[in-house]
């Protein structure tokens, strides 16, 4: 293999640069090596192949023990940490100098060398393994992996790093610890500004290598600064949540918001994809031969699938090739060149063969020659930049249309749907989302036929520019030879170029009405979850219907079931059924009905608001809301409803739902999977995989924002924290069961299977109540060290069943923290900055205890005018956005919760019908569903209202509420006026006034 990166070097020198070939090596090596590249292009398999490495010679500076002395200090005596954090010092975050990238590497390799020695030297026994075998193991890892590198090539630090993020994550006792980031931003980086750096300063060395760079190309498309995005992909690459980046990395990303973030992630997936099939499409193509440099440019130049798709179409196996191929196989390419290089010399006869078919005549020569340069000219990519460069100051329209022959399965209802798409016809550039996703429904329907029209001019103008610049013959050329020239633009643009540009514009279109229609899912599942809880309150459950009758759940303030039974209200017996749930109402002092917006929803708000207006269930005050109680059956007869439910009836379980969805809708709604919610709009018609990631995502960052009490909360709502899954959860309750409480934060590291980067990003999100904990700990003194002992050696057995080492590392350090309370885990701010914290706390001389009171308050808000946040960040070397955060934790009382600015549910006394409604009639109501074209409001008449999108400006929008996004969301309470009333089809038109 010696001579593979030589061979690479030769033929990819003018794509790549020369410290970048190592990746190329492996496009233009020999096809009996394909099956060995394929494996080599798969991240997953780099890190086990690299292990078997030599420990790299040339790492041997004498200055080991100083190095390692200076690192122990730092980490105040752990030295697992220490190695750790040197580690992550390689990696530059786009604010670092080149140089000192170079410097810090070889510190690391000199320290990592050294731990290897030592290991390897070392006949201790057991006793002295507990912290030193496991940082030894990193170094010895981390030692391997360079190696693995330099066996192939010349390393980059970047290129180090990914591999180091790729074994941490493979690795089952999460040997790499502290996140990278937290390091460079405090030492690096002191206060998190970013500075501009030289363009090379912000390449990121990526797995599978193209001829354009990532961030660049990341840029361009989400319009993000470079170093923004190079730090964002940093970020993702070791594994950084985005709650975790939102809130305790805002500085490396600019301020960036939840959505955005999640839209540069989606980017820069499908970026890797196309790469990833670039190069699988390029091991292909070499087995079979047919392999050229021109083609492999082609090939590594594509930045999108329909580009890929268009230079490779030719290459598939299977198929029996385009004409230019065929054309090339009768020898003419020769020709065609000839032509462009130099026409004058070509003589089209001298390829006259009478015997072999396509060669007979001289039409059949001139027709091969035109095929083959119709090719070369569709794959060029100054041909094809200049044509989209035309089309986009250009009139581009999409028409859709009838179909001619409609499927005689197509039913009636739904061709009537499409009646404003029938003879549609709208500039791409204009066209809404929601219209493009109609389109494309008509379509698959077979009800609708779509095309892109380009005009004529453009075409012309394409043409004019062939001619007299980019193949312009280089010489003169006789009128037969240009008229095969002209010909042949007129073909590669009708035949390959149009249909190109065509399915890159659906594409585009399609792949952006897509991304904003999950978007809005999103943002609208968000103002869902995030509805103000009402606790404190005895609530009843109603579930409508007709023939099986209304089921009933009472539930406690604390979610507890008290009682559930059946009713039947619409079957003649509403009188009689009036006086059990009287008796209910009062037995149980409840005053707050909930009913589930599904069958028999509007019959049965009738019933209660009739009651309710004639003061049946005095002397309590009844008032009653609507919810929506979409997803409640299928969560009723799913195991978790089982495990949570035992033995009660399926149906009696979504009345304890829909009650539980007002008591706390964030803790109720994440058991459902969010796309049965139904706040979407084309949810089915959308790509599922991206609708079910990015629901998660803004699950994951609701429920890490609101937090959670670890000590009490369910392990379904826990799996939802940033960093933690199924597993982990189920790990932490398993614990917590075993153990009782979690007295500190430090004791989720002695959970199996939850690791250094697990408790990193999830640590900030889980809360740990003082209160409950001093009680707990007042209730075990007299035998308190006995028991924690227990606990510390119970916790250790357990992670000792994983790692040995990790076990006893845990033991360690279990005995030192285990016992100790700390205040502010309570609080919103990160372990990593609680010596910050101490220190601001010092600052304004505040103590620990005065956590969320008022005297808090009135410190921090007198230190800051006195001396402004900005200098007060300086002195303690921490960034504005960490100060910030631990200001607000220090400041926010204990029980705070940041769903109480917003919205509570619309209770209500009455009823209004829809037949009572006029024009101009102002109403409140509550916003059910946002979608692109406008916003749905539930108004209490049994049909929701649409306000048209063109009625809800910036003005009419509360400029001083707190709001969870920038647009109207389900739950937000609005004022509106009616515009327009069509009962037949039962629309309502409304206009939005103001919200409330």
């Amino acid at each position: 293999m010696s001579s593979l990166p030589r061979r690479a070097k030769v033929k990819v020198q003018t794509v790549v640069s020369k410290d970048e070939f190592s990746s190329f090596s492996e496009l233009s090596s020999a096809s009996e090596e394909d099956d060995k590249e394929d494996s080599a292009w798969e991240p997953q398999k780099k890190v086990p192949r690299s292990r078997k490495q030599p420990i790299p010679k040339e790492c041997k500076p004498k200055r080991v023990r100083r190095v390692k002395k200076t690192t122990l200090q730092i980490s105040d005596g752990s030295e697992g940490v220490a190695v750790k954090e040197e580690l992550n010092n390689s990696v530059a975050i786009a604010d670092v100098d080149l140089e000192d990238r170079k410097n810090k590497l070889d510190t690391v390799q000199t320290l990592k060398t050294a731990k290897t020695k030592r290991k390897n030297s070392a006949q201790s026994p057991s006793g002295q393994r507990t912290k030193k075998l496991k940082v030894d193991e990193e170094g010895n890892r981390a030692s391997t992996m360079e190696s693995g590198h330099e066996a192939a090539e010349m390393p980059s630090t970047s290129t180090m790093w990914e591999g180091a993020c790729k074994k941490e994550e493979n690795g089952d006792d999460f040997t790499f610890g502290q996140s990278p980031l937290k390091k460079m931003k405090t030492e690096t980086c002191p206060q998190g500004q970013p500075v501009r750096l030289p363009a090379n300063a912000t390449n990121i060395k990526e797995e599978v290598e193209m001829n354009w760079d990532i961030v660049q190309v990341l840029s361009e498309r989400t319009n993000i600064e470079l170093w923004v995005c190079a730090n964002i992909i940093r970020l993702f690459n070791d594994d950084n949540t985005i709650p975790f980046i939102i809130r305790y990395r805002k500085e490396l990303i600019n301020n960036l918001d939840a959505d955005s973030l999640r839209e540069v992630r989606q980017t820069l997936e499908e970026l890797r994809a196309v790469a990833k099939k670039v190069h699988s499409t390029i091991q292909k193509i070499k087995k079979e031969g047919k392999m050229s440099e021109c083609l492999l440019k082609a090939l590594l130049n594509c930045k999108t699938f329909e580009e890929l798709e268009h230079v490779s179409a030719p290459y598939k196996t299977g198929s029996k090739g385009t004409k230019a191929q065929r054309a090339k196989q009768l020898g003419l390419e020769g020709a065609a060149r000839t032509l462009l290089e130099n026409p004058g010399q070509l003589n089209l006869l001298s390829f006259i063969k009478p015997s072999v078919k396509g060669l007979s005549a001289l039409q059949d020569i001139e027709t091969g020659v035109q095929h083959i340069l119709a090719d070369m000219i569709a794959k060029d990519k100054d041909t094809l930049d200049f044509i989209r460069k035309l089309c986009q100051n250009r009139y581009i329209c999409i028409q859709s249309s009838l179909a001619k022959v409609s499927s005689k399965k197509v039913n009636e209802k739904d061709v009537d749907k499409f009646l404003l798409y029938q003879n549609f016809s709208c500039n791409i550039r204009n066209i809404q989302h929601h219209q493009i996703l109609a389109i494309n429904r008509g379509e698959n329907l077979k009800i609708l036929t779509v095309k892109v029209n380009i005009s004529d001019g453009v075409k012309n103008e394409f043409c004019r520019w062939c001619i007299q610049n980019r193949w312009r013959p280089r010489g003169f050329a006789r009128p037969e030879l240009m008229k095969i020239l002209h010909s042949s633009l007129d073909d590669s643009f009708k035949r390959l170029i149009y249909p190109l540009l065509c399915r890159e514009f659906r594409a585009k279109l399609t792949s952006d009405a897509e991304k904003e229609s999950v978007m809005m899912f999103g943002r609208n599942l968000r103002q869902l979850l995030l509805t103000s809880p009402v606790p404190g309150r005895t609530l009843m459950g109603v579930d409508p219907g007709y023939k099986h009758g209304c089921k009933l759940a009472i539930i406690s303030p604390t979610s507890q079931i008290l009682h559930t039974d059946v009713v039947y209200l619409h079957c003649g017996q509403g009188f009689r059924e009036a006086e059990k749930i009287k008796r209910l109402l009062l037995n149980f002092n409840c005053s707050t009905v909930v009913i589930g917006n599904g069958t028999a929803c509007r019959e049965t708000e009738a019933y209660f608001a009739d009651l309710i207006m004639k003061n049946y269930f005095a002397p309590l005050d009844v008032v009653y809301c609507i919810v929506s109680e979409a997803g409640a059956s299928i969560y009723s007869v799913s195991p978790e409803a089982n495990k949570e439910m035992p033995g009660l009836d399926p149906n009696l379980r979504s009345a304890v739902s829909i009650a539980r969805r007002v008591q706390d809708p964030l803790a109720e709604l994440v058991k459902i999977e969010p796309k049965h919610i139904g706040v979407g709009m084309y949810q089915h018609d959308v790509s599922q995989t991206l609708l079910k990631a990015t629901l998660d995502s803004v699950v994951e960052e609701c429920v890490s924002f609101v937090g959670v009490d670890i000590n009490i909360c369910s392990e379904v709502l826990l799996r939802h924290i940033a960093g933690l899954n199924a597993n982990r959860a189920k790990n932490i309750i398993e614990w917590r069961e075993k153990n009782g409480p979690f007295v500190n934060r430090e004791q989720l590291k002695k959970v199996k299977g939850l690791g250094p980067k697990s408790f990193q990003q999830c640590a900030g999100f889980i809360r740990i109540n003082q209160d409950y904990i001093r009680t707990f700990c007042s209730s075990q003194q007299t035998e308190s060290a006995g028991q924690i002992q227990g606990v510390a050696v119970t916790s250790s057995a357990g992670v000792e069943v994983t790692t040995e080492k990790q076990g006893k590392k845990k033991s360690k350090t279990a005995v030192n923290v285990v016992l100790k309370p700390n205040p502010l885990d309570q609080t919103c701010i990160h372990p990593e900055s609680y010596d910050i914290a101490m220190r601001f706390l010092s600052f304004i001389r505040g103590t620990l205890y005065e956590i969320g009171k008022p005297e808090m308050e009135q410190k921090i808000n007198s230190f800051l005018e006195k001396e402004g946040i900005e200098k007060i960040a300086e002195s303690l070397q921490t960034t504005v956005h960490t100060l910030q955060v631990i200001i607000d934790g220090l400041s926010q009382p204990e029980s705070f919760d940041f769903r109480t600015d917003f919205d509570k549910p619309d209770f209500k006394r009455s009823i209004v019908c829809l037949e009572d409604l006029q024009v101009g009639t102002v109403l409140t109501g509550k916003v059910e569903n946002a979608t692109l074209f406008g916003i749905f409001v539930d108004i209490g008449v049994g049909r929701s209202g649409l306000i048209p999108i063109r009625n809800v400006t910036e003005a009419k929008l509360s400029k001083t509420k707190k709001r969870r996004s920038l647009g109207l969301g389900p739950g937000e309470r609005v004022e509106v006026q009616v515009l327009n009333i069509d009962i037949p089809r039962s629309r309502i038109t409304l206009d939005l006034i103001r919200v409330l």
